[in-house]
């Protein structure tokens, strides 16, 4: 199916796009997204298009050959805002799509995308985005990615984001990838290539409880000079969930690397962590550290000692721990 194109006000969120209140309270916690939300939007539900605006230095277009966009960011613009996120609120739905982002030398914008799915019914609901970014000289990318699931439904709430970043020499990207809660089953993998003196961040924050089950696979390699790497993953696991991490970093040039994960693991969960460094230059300096264990039971007799209960001053460290 085609999309179509509304135009309301600026990114404008409400009944008059025929959101229901269940997307819109789904669009808050996804894409930060109150009433009018400045820069260009795209909101896709149930595999159609909801809303959709441009900008002057923004624009978003339909694929013609797969389902999904095209995002495009003029050369030189400055502080551009673009919000894409993806609501599903049906049983049964399988939705892929396919954007790409085209960002434009010298550019700098803000990208807030992720999906949310609310299943109350029996039927599996999965939402697969592929994202393809290719980042001109100079051009800087901040990158928020959040995924949430909820509902009473007994069938799984799947997310399997795909995400491939090409950086141009001296550009730059930040990129934030949460998984709040609520998702049965996620498998997320991110791959990346950086010419001379880019720079990549990226930081992950994930929670798994009940049987859960997550799997992030990540794959970078710098293969110009000056070019650097920074894996940040943080987890926690509760219940029967189960994590698996793959991060790994290749330096292929005189480049730096550095991953580091992190996990809080309690009830009868399971994390396997397995962060990995390739140098195919003498001129690679590249380091990986990870780590898991459970809350210190110190740390929450302090936090007792103030005051809170036990439940809650767990959950004040899990709070601190992922923010």
């Amino acid at each position: 199916m085609a999309d179509t194109t509304s135009a309301p006000a600026a990114g404008q969120v409400g009944s008059e796009l025929d959101l229901d209140a269940i997307s819109r309270e789904m669009l808050e916690v996804i894409a930060d997204m109150h009433g009018d939300t400045p820069g260009a939007v795209n909101i896709r539900q149930n595999g159609c298009l909801a809303c959709r605006t441009n900008t002057e230095h923004v624009t978003i277009t339909s694929k013609t050959d797969n389902p999904g966009i095209d995002i495009r960011v003029d050369a030189g613009s400055k502080n551009e805002h673009v919000h894409i996120p993806v609501v599903v609120t049906e049983e049964g739905v399988h939705d892929v799509v396919y954007n790409d982002f085209f960002i434009g030398r010298d550019a700098d914008v803000y990208i807030v995308a992720g999906c949310g799915i609310h299943n109350g019914g029996e039927k599996d609901a999965e939402h697969d985005g592929i994202h393809r970014f290719f980042v001109e000289p100079g051009a800087h990318v901040t990158y928020v990615e959040k995924h949430y699931g909820e509902g009473e439904g007994t069938g799984a709430r799947i997310l399997n984001p795909t995400t491939e970043v090409h950086l141009a020499e001296g550009a730059s990207m930040e990129m934030e990838m949460v998984q709040i809660k609520g998702v049965s089953s996620t498998i997320r993998k991110t791959t990346g290539t950086l010419e001379a003196d880019a720079k990549l961040v990226i930081t992950e924050k994930l929670m798994t409880h009940g049987e859960q089950h997550a799997t992030s696979d990540l794959d970078f390699e710098m293969v110009g000079d000056g070019a650097t790497v920074r894996v940040i993953s943080r987890s926690v696991a509760r219940g029967n969930s189960v994590q698996v991490f793959h991060p790994n970093v290749t330096g292929s040039a005189a480049c730096r690397g550095h991953v580091q994960c992190d996990s809080i693991i309690m009830d009868h969960a399971r994390v396997t962590s397995i962060p990995a460094i390739d140098a195919k230059s003498t001129e690679a300096q590249l380091v990986h550290e990870a780590a898991i264990g459970k809350i210190a039971g110190e740390a929450i007799t302090k936090l007792m000692t103030l005051g809170l209960t036990e439940e809650e001053a767990e959950e004040q460290i899990l709070e601190d721990f992922l923010s």
